[in-house]
């Protein structure tokens, strides 16, 4: 066999391989482990969006992770924390009596802590919540549950309203505390401010705001 013969089968061979790898390549949906770990059930939800078609909604997960991906959340003064989750507090404490105002006041308030963290504010609210679900994917159904409920008539009967309305307080308040808890940058700096005081604290926790719950069980007028 030639030189050349032995060359160009090389050659031929090359091709094929290449040519199959970007086949392969082509049919794969780019990142979407990734972009499922990331998102969680936000991935879920594009997809639907998206009437099942997965590279579609990877590519707008993906541009929302090039629009937002880069988003340092600002800390938050501990004083700051404990406010916050002082007026979380009362929210629930309203809901016993008035369940419809305090979901309101819940969603207000949970925009404000975004907001406060270095997410656009609640005024635009749907490039708030792209940027929270490059972040805070796996918790954002609670907010956005509480935001649909403020802007649109109750359904059902009076007892089933309440109970959805309860249950999207409790599905917003996890993301309330991921907005509440330190991120890493400030954290250093709560152990570095606070070290005197949590030293005294019998569990030695170093500090945390507090956010109280009413809402694990039912809790409306009447019920």
């Amino acid at each position: 066999m030639s030189t050349g013969l032995i060359i160009a089968l090389i050659v031929i061979v090359a091709v094929a391989v290449v040519a199959a790898a970007l086949i392969l390549l082509a049919r794969r949906p780019q990142g979407g482990s990734t972009l499922r770990r990331r998102f969680g059930p936000e991935y879920d939800r594009a997809v639907a969006q998206h009437d099942g078609d997965a590279r579609a909604a990877e590519r707008d997960l993906a541009e929302r992770v090039k629009r937002h991906g880069s988003l340092r959340e600002r800390p938050l003064e501990p004083a700051a924390r404990d406010e916050y989750a002082a007026r979380w507090g009362v929210v629930q404490e309203r809901f016993v009596d008035s369940p419809q105002e305090a979901v309101a006041e819940a969603d207000r308030l949970v925009a404000e802590l975004a907001g406060a963290r270095g997410f656009p504010d609640g005024e635009r609210y749907e490039e708030q919540l792209d940027a929270l679900s490059v972040h805070h994917g796996h918790h954002l159904q609670g907010y956005r549950r509480v935001h649909q409920a403020t802007y649109a008539a109750p359904t059902g009967g009076a007892d089933g309203s309440t109970e959805e309305l309860r249950a999207s307080m409790v599905e917003a308040r996890v993301l309330f505390e991921e907005l509440l808890a330190p991120v890493r940058e400030d954290a250093r700096q709560d152990t570095v401010d606070t070290a005197p005081a949590a030293a005294s604290v019998p569990d030695g926790r170093s500090h945390r705001a507090h956010v109280p719950s009413v809402l694990t069980r039912r809790h409306a007028k009447g019920s």
